[in-house]
Formats: C-alpha cells, structure tokens, sequence
C-alpha cells in the first residue's frame, strides 16, 4: 500500500516574506489549516496508513519538490486550503483535479464526498477542473509526481464556514481521512457505524507458554514487475494519428513528436517521461500552447486541436469577438443561475456597445464575468450601480463609479478599454459619469496584458481574464 502526503497551504516562506493566506475574523488561512492538518496526520497514522506532513516553512515549489523527492508509484499527496471572497455570504467546500483526468475527478468527489458527509452543514461546491482555476492551472494538481488533489474546506470569509473550521476540527479531519483511506486503497467509502457499546472486561484467563517457534530463514525479495501503462488512441486536428499515447495516472501522455505537428519547442512542456525508448509528454499541459485537449472516455481517445486561428489576437482590445449574445448566455447561467435575472439582456448590450466601438467583446464580456465575479458582485461595488468593471472614482464617499442603467454602465466600459486600446475617436456620446476617462493616455494599451498596473494591480489581471475567454470558447465548443 502506498503513502499519503499531506500539505495544508500556506504557511511557508514566499520569497522573503511568510505566506499566511486569506486572513478574515482576526485569523489566518496557515493558521486554521495547520490545526486541521495537526488532527489529519495522527488520524491516517493511526489507520496504519504511512502519512508524511509537509513542512509549514516551505513555499509551494519547494513543498511540490519535497514531495517529489519522497514519493513512490502508489501514492497520493492532498493539498488544503480555505477559500476567500469579498461576498462574506460565499461559502462552500470543493476539489480542484487536472483538467481531462476523468480518474483524477471521481477520486476528488470521493474526498468530498468523505470530508461533506461528516459535516451535513457544509455546502458542496463540486469537483472542478484545475483549468476553472483563475489562471488556468493549479501546481499542485499539475507538478506533483503521484496523483494529487486540492481541496478547499470552506470559504475564511464566511462566518459559518469559519465556525465549522474552528468547531468540528475533529470531524474534518475524519472526513478527510475517510476520503483519503479510501482513494489511497480504491475502494468505496466504508459506512459510517455509531460507536460500539463498551463491552465487560472478561476475567483473565492463565495464558499458556507459547512454544518456541523456529526463526524463519529470510527469502529474497522478488524483483518488482515493470511498470506497464495501457495504451489510448490519438487524434489530430480531427483525423487519427497513427502513434498510441499512454495513460498515466489517469492523465493522457502523446509521443514528443507531436509537438512538432503543432510548432511546441520541447522545453516549453513541463511534465515528460521515458517509456519503452519513446519519450511522452502530458497531453493537458498543451492546453497553456493554444491546443484544445479532449478526453473521449467510450473510445480511450485523447483529441488534440491547433485552436490558434481562434486564439489569434484574443487579448486585442481593438478586435472582432467570436461569441454569440446566446453563447454568453448559456456560460453565465452555468456559472450563476440567476447571473441574469436581475441583467436580463446583458449579453445582446455587450455586442451592440462592442460593435459600436470596435472593441473586442469577448473580452469586455469575460473582464466583466472577472470582476463581477459572474454577476454575484459581493464587494463595495453593487449590482444597482451598473458597474460592471470596478470602475473608480477618487471620493471619501464613494465606492466606484455609479451609472443611471446597464446600458450606460456597458457603454463606460467599452469607451474606456477603447481610450486604453486605440487612438481612434469615440463614436458614441461620452458617458459623463465616467470622470476619469480623460485621464487616460489614449493607445497605451493595444492587449489585456497591458492592462495589468493599469486597469487592476494585479499580476495574474491579465492571465485570468484570458483563461475566462478560454473557458468562454471551451463551453461554446471553438475549442
């Protein structure tokens, strides 16, 4: 039987400063999944399972390549952490696998399904793909050796997640260890039984001297059988290849040669391994280089498609969209059932304000679906000010810009990424609302990626809002 790592999520030292993750109600994200984690480790110890802890000091990297220096075929490695959001209102728990791993999903519904029943008051979030990630990507699901999972327990921010976390540690980490017993060993979650009534303590009984037995001879340990992995069928841009891939870990791997039929250097795939003198590279990892990856499980086939006519010129501001008004509408109601509800014609606005200006509308659309976090807002902006790209405004009094209707809040967005993209003049009146829109150095920023320090301060601005237009394309079939 294989061994379990355990790593509870932040802690470690990023740089030269500590990490201590989200912090909400006086405590920290390290501090509460330390205390769960403490509880955890014991509890798979005492299940006979070997269980290792990853060090709190250590940064994510360095945490993925300890386990990597320590870990064997057969084991499993789990990453927790705890969720934040400016809703306080937001709360539930979920695991987060690598994207196209059918596999690696029904085991991270098995951990949920271990960790939720213990808890009847925790809210079931789902197993996502690591792709739904804000990035695109998660390292833990992606650089970890051995099969890996990430799992947030609950949202920090939400003051009855918050209560479970700091009230029913035990029952979390016995949730968690139910579903980890069973992943590691592949079997089903064992029913959960009441306690045992204590039974008397019979008398004892004179034990017999046992007889001596013979110390038995040591036999050789048999040579282990080579790893063998089984083999799934390739698809190329619609036609079958004629090479096999592998599966490995439930993840498909394609031979190296592929990335020649796509124009992918080598070097830019993280993830390759040697099997019978064939190099393989992890199919999902293409996905970052523009390629669509599929997994067909009735056929045991992995699909590859050089999207880049799609993709070219997708973080253009100044651009032609590609998505229809129903096609957004369709990805909104999947990631906020009454996303519309209060928006009813938002998309068709987004196309005929983008049209307007020639400005690129599957992107304003998903900066939207970014910031608003699919219409749920939550943050100092509200749904009745009709500012749907955290617009501000320097005011002791104000939280962002406030517009008379949807319309109207659309149209200073468009403007506004337009003044960013293009020296080209506004064709539509000026939203006088928009005060600071004179403000702004027309034709500064041609793509998304020089919106970062601009638009928002954060680094991954960029990155995110191209991963939503990637899952935009992905839910409306383009790629």
């Amino acid at each position: 039987m294989g061994s379990i790592f355990v790593s509870a999520g932040h802690g470690g030292f990023e740089g030269n400063q500590r990490d201590p993750g989200a912090m909400a109600f006086g405590t920290t994200e390290a501090q509460e999944l330390i205390l769960i984690r403490d509880l955890l480790v014991p509890e798979l110890r005492q299940r006979g399972i070997e269980t290792f802890s990853v060090p709190d000091t250590l940064s994510l990297v360095q945490s993925i390549d300890w386990i990597n220096n320590r870990c064997r075929a057969g084991d499993v490695a789990i990453e927790m952490h705890a969720d934040a959001f400016s809703n306080p209102l937001v709360r539930g728990a979920s695991a987060f696998y690598i994207g196209s791993n059918p596999k690696r999903k029904a085991d991270a519904d098995l951990i949920l399904n271990g960790y939720l029943r213990r808890l009847p008051g925790m809210v079931n979030r789902g197993a996502k793909a690591d792709t739904e990630a804000g990035v695109g990507s998660l390292g833990f699901c992606r650089h970890v050796a051995v099969p890996s999972l990430l799992i947030e327990l609950g949202f920090l921010t939400n003051i009855d997640d918050l209560r479970i976390f700091q009230t029913r540690r035990r029952d979390i980490a016995l949730g968690l260890a139910d579903g980890l017993e069973a992943w590691l060993k592949n079997t089903d979650l064992k029913p959960l039984t009441p306690a045992p009534t204590p039974t008397p303590i019979p008398t004892p009984t004179p034990t017999p001297r046992p007889t001596p037995t013979p110390i038995p001879i040591p036999t050789p340990t048999p040579t282990p059988p080579p790893v063998t992995y089984a083999l799934i069928n390739i698809n190329i841009n619609g036609a079958a290849h004629e090479e096999k891939g592998i599966l490995v870990n439930g993840n498909a791997f394609v031979p190296s040669e592929v990335l020649d039929i796509f124009d992918v250097v080598p070097a830019a795939v993280n993830r390759r391994i040697t099997y019978k003198g064939v190099v393989f590279v992890r199919a999902i990892d293409l996905r970052d280089r523009d390629i669509a990856v599929a997994w067909d499980q009735s056929t045991t086939s992995v699909s590859l498609r050089s999207r880049r006519d799609i993709l070219a010129g997708v973080g253009k501001i100044m651009n032609r969209g590609q998505i229809t008004a129903q096609q957004m509408t369709v990805f909104l109601n999947k990631n906020n059932s009454k996303a519309l509800t209060q928006f009813p014609n938002l998309p068709q606005i987004y196309l005929q304000e983008a049209a307007a200006e020639s400005v690129n509308h599957d992107l304003a659309f998903c900066q939207m679906c970014l910031e608003t976090n699919f219409l749920n807002f939550g943050g100092s902006v509200k749904p009745e000010q009709f500012n749907f790209a955290d617009m501000g405004v320097i005011s002791t009094t104000s939280a962002g810009l406030s517009f008379p209707d949807a319309r109207t809040g659309v149209r200073a967005q468009i403007q506004h990424l337009k003044a960013y993209g293009s020296t080209e003049p506004i064709n539509q009146p000026l939203v006088k609302e928009n005060v600071r829109f004179k403000f702004v150095k027309r034709g500064v920023a041609l793509t998304v990626n020089e919106l970062v320090g601009r638009w928002n301060s954060d680094p991954q601005y960029a990155q995110k809002i191209l991963n939503t237009i990637r899952l935009l394309y992905e839910n409306a079939g383009l790629l």
